[in-house]
């Protein structure tokens, strides 16, 4: 039980705006932390916010760890990272994918988000080319709305698949880096 709490620690994750905690620990957003983010406000100033890595986050020593991303939930913002996790140049939805994947299903089957149009951007981390990154990424993004649509039964037109490669990194590394937390979803409420 404590060694499975842990892992899940280390392969999942997302930070409330404001809160930094160790980069080795983040947890699973609940269902209601997706909601939170993924409804956005009237005025939509935040819509399609992106995450702010700590300053530790971006030195040498702390982007060699295998630590969970550090996203910004932005209640209203509309968008939000998921850390729906993949091996190094793989497409196949982990474990742990599943389980992120779970919470934010449930959230998007929720009278709040029902209804809601979601755009799933996948990105990968620099190792390898830049144009098999961008194909494994839309793969990445193709395997979590497959995954959504079949166990939560979510309509192929509220779900948009986008692959974005290497570009707009999490962490910001050189080429040939393989960093895991850079292997990610981001999730855009695409409705308006």
């Amino acid at each position: 039980m404590r060694a499975a709490f842990y892992a899940t620690l280390l392969t999942t994750g997302l930070l409330a705006s404001g809160f930094a905690a160790p980069a080795f620990a983040a947890p699973d957003p609940s269902v209601a932390d997706v909601i939170k983010a993924l409804v956005p406000t009237a005025d939509g100033l935040g819509r399609g916010s992106r995450p702010i890595a700590s300053p530790q986050a971006a030195s040498p020593s702390a982007a060699a760890a295998p630590a969970a991303a550090a996203p910004v939930v932005a209640e209203g913002s509309g968008a939000l990272d998921l850390s729906v996790r993949f091996n190094s140049g793989q497409a196949d939805l982990t474990a742990d994918a599943r389980h992120t994947l779970d919470i934010l299903g449930q959230a998007l089957t929720s009278p709040q988000l029902s209804s809601a149009r979601i755009r799933i951007e996948g990105h990968t981390d620099t190792t390898g080319t830049r144009e098999a990154n961008l194909a494994l990424s839309w793969r990445r993004s193709v395997a979590a709305v497959s995954y959504l649509q079949e166990r939560f039964g979510i309509p192929a037109s509220r779900l948009e698949a986008v692959g974005r490669g290497q570009d707009d990194l999490l962490i910001k590394t050189g080429e040939n880096v393989d960093e895991p937390r850079n292997r990610r979803v981001h999730v855009v409420n695409i409705s308006r």
